[in-house]
């Protein structure tokens, strides 16, 4: 049959279209523009396949560590909340897909070796400055500050993930490799955020501060910068983006911290008190943790240590040792007041920042004959390492930001604590609710499922013996134990201490606790039954 070709048929398919391009004498390598004008791409000029795989992989990387360093930048001001993680996650991921998206775009549009160096060295100017903006608006606007911490994850997150599809384009040369360049980049990348993870977790915040991790990276970024630049184009505008990151690390030494140490898992700053010679406060990502008088172990500060030592000095008899282990050291408070008032007896403690014991071994004196064991390790892992039946009391205290760790509240964790208690022995921890209590309801709930006795000690108005009032929120006291333990005494002792505290126990906990779920290791929502309404851990 005779006839006019298909349109298709035509033009030809992508590969003889690549064919057809090197029978005709046209250079595979042809930048698209420079094509268009006859003008063949300057191989001196464009990236090799391992320049293109390390910078995405060092862009992809980078991503990843201002993420999870901005997670502990912000939690001064927020809080080391779910929330706070996951605002700063989903900003991160938007960056991400964004940056993907108009780097692919504007690739397609602009000539991408034009693209590369701006988008390294903008970044790098962003993260180098981003301590001191984000310091600086937290202390003087802070109702600016959640636009602002997006702002500086968002802006450097989209300029570095636009590296991967601007990096792409550079290296397409052919349709019929398409798949390779894409597929490899791609995968380069992960490794890439898999490396700066694991990178920024395990080395970099364990051995530098914060602003100086953001600092060091802008510098490389700006550096990487100038480095495309020269071999893409030429040395171009770099050194004021240089300057720039100079300026950042200035201003970042000038600019409000708020941390005396920056430890694995908290900025930590101790604040003496101007009414106590002895006194200090451990403050932790902004939250009251502990009160220690390194003068007088015995004076207790906070209403909640104050009402944990009423029910031990009321359930144990007086000065007798006992065998102890705490569930977070925090300023090791009640450990020390232990030791000072029960001779003998041995307290071990479970505290996953080895920044805070530090802290109590520097700052507030702990003495290793003071018969207080501290072992760096997370809480529950602790527990698994205790010998069943080995101790008189456990303590719960070990909080992340405003919450208890989740895993630290179901019932699995309380039939650990049980089995790790002999037959006369208490479990008494610190919980921190606000609103509804639907947290402490529920972790009151929990323990029923656990022991045979469980008490609330709290505010009035927080546990409902004053039924006129709406709950305050804050700090409660709950005790479990297999044993009955004298409430009337406890009250004695709490109202000695003029904590102004009551106690709720039997039908009233009952009626209070109402339908609230137990916690399970396979559900435990604890920050969203926590309903946040302040920040005092005491």
């Amino acid at each position: 049959m005779t006839g006019s070709p298909s349109s298709s048929a035509a033009e030809g398919t992508p590969r003889d279209l690549d064919s057809r391009a090197a029978a005709e004498g046209t250079p595979r390598d042809l930048d698209p523009r420079a094509a268009a004008e006859g003008e063949p791409r300057d191989r001196d000029r464009t990236l090799g396949p391992r320049a293109a795989a390390a910078l995405v992989f060092g862009s992809s990387a980078a991503v990843l560590v201002v993420e999870i360093v901005a997670l502990r930048l912000l939690a001064p001001y927020l809080g080391l909340t779910l929330e706070t993680s996951t605002m700063v996650i989903g900003i991160a991921l938007t960056a991400i897909a964004l940056g993907s998206w108009l780097g692919g775009r504007l690739a397609d549009q602009v000539d991408p070796r034009r693209l590369i160096g701006p988008a390294l060295g903008v970044s790098g100017a962003v993260v180098a400055l981003t301590p001191a903006v984000l310091r600086s608006t937290a202390e003087w606007a802070p109702v600016l500050l959640l636009l602002v911490a997006a702002l500086t994850i968002l802006v450097p997150g989209a300029l570095l993930s636009a590296v991967t599809p601007i990096a792409t384009k550079l290296r397409l040369t052919s349709l019929a490799e398409t798949g390779t360049v894409v597929g490899r980049l791609s995968g380069v990348g992960t490794v890439g955020a898999i490396a700066g993870t694991v990178l920024t977790g395990f080395v970099l915040v364990s051995r530098l501060p914060v602003s100086g991790i953001l600092i060091g990276l802008g510098a490389l970024l700006v550096a990487a910068s100038a480095l495309v630049e020269w071999r893409t184009r030429g040395w171009s505008g770099t050194p004021a983006l240089a300057l720039v990151v100079i300026a950042g690390a200035l201003a970042g030494a000038a600019a409000p911290g708020g941390c005396d140490a920056e430890t694995k898992y908290h900025c930590a700053r101790v604040v003496a008190d101007p009414d106590r010679d002895g006194g200090r406060t451990l403050v932790l990502d902004g939250v009251r943790h502990s009160y220690v008088d390194v003068d007088d172990p015995k004076h207790l500060e906070f209403a909640y240590v104050r009402a944990i030592a009423s029910v031990v000095d009321t359930a144990f008899p007086a000065g007798e040792p006992i065998d102890a282990h705490h569930l977070g050291g925090g300023g090791l408070t009640l450990p020390r007041y232990l030791a000072a008032t029960r001779p003998g007896t041995h307290s071990v403690v479970s505290e996953i920042d080895g920044g805070v014991v530090r802290i109590d071994r520097e700052r507030f004196g702990l003495r290793p004959e003071a018969g207080i064991e501290v072992r760096t390790e997370d809480g529950r892992l602790g527990l698994r390492r205790l010998a069943t039946g080995s101790r008189d009391l456990v303590v719960g205290d070990a909080f992340g930001g405003v919450s208890v760790p989740w895993h630290l509240t179901t019932v699995e964790a309380m039939a650990d604590v049980r089995r790790v208690l002999n037959d006369d022995g208490l479990y008494l921890a610190n919980l921190i609710d606000h609103g509804g209590m639907d947290f402490a309801r529920a972790e009151a709930a929990t323990l029923a499922e656990t022991f045979e006795h469980v008490v609330l000690v709290g505010e009035p108005a927080d546990i409902g013996s004053d039924r006129t009032a709406a709950p305050d929120g804050g700090n409660l006291v709950v005790l479990a134990s297999d044993r009955p333990v004298d409430l009337r005494a406890v009250q004695k002792a709490l109202d000695g201490r003029r904590v102004g505290w009551v106690t709720a126990a039997g039908d009233d906990l009952t009626s209070w606790i109402g339908d609230a779920r137990p916690l399970t290791d396979d559900y435990a929502p604890v920050d969203q039954l926590l309903q946040p309404s302040g920040r005092r851990a005491g």
